[in-house]
């Protein structure tokens, strides 16, 4: 399930509807607003979406998942709207019946959710600053790069 809203993002009470009997392992994924991007103090961010296209693609991406990893269960929630530091912007859950099945297919829904949906985050900088940034290395995560730079 694929879901976009403006509300609060509550972990607990999403990961509660993945609980299965036959479920040996659970893995999740939270992204916080964070208070720094590239040496710049960020003081909130803003994320805009095509919630409708969002919202197929992200069915897509779940869909997927569950072909490449023999999963139970598996969501994700992404924020839209205005969101102060600290705050959860996108959380992807998980449940398996062993956990390196958890992980792997954790991993692939949020490396492609941060690539192919259209979810624009705008920063807002302690200096009055604002801009709408991406992450550039989101296409290697999806990849299957670490996405670090040398």
């Amino acid at each position: 399930m694929m879901r976009m809203t403006t509300e609060t993002i509550d972990p607990a009470a999403l990961r509660l509807q993945l609980m299965d009997a036959r479920a040996g392992a659970y893995a999740g994924f939270e992204g916080w607003i964070r208070n720094e991007n590239d040496g710049r103090q960020v003081l909130r961010l803003e994320y805009e979406s095509y919630e409708p296209v969002a919202l197929s693609e992200g069915e897509k991406v779940i869909a997927e998942a569950r072909e490449r990893f023999p999963v139970l269960g598996a969501m994700c929630v992404h924020r839209s709207g205005l969101l102060e530091l600290g705050e959860c912007a996108v959380w992807v859950g998980v449940s398996a019946r062993h956990r390196d099945e958890a992980f792997l297919a954790c991993r692939y829904i949020i490396d492609q959710v941060k690539v192919r949906l259209p979810i624009w985050k705008k920063e807002y900088y302690a200096n009055g600053d604002s801009g709408w940034v991406n992450c550039e290395r989101c296409a290697s995560h999806a990849a299957g790069g670490s996405g670090q730079t040398p």
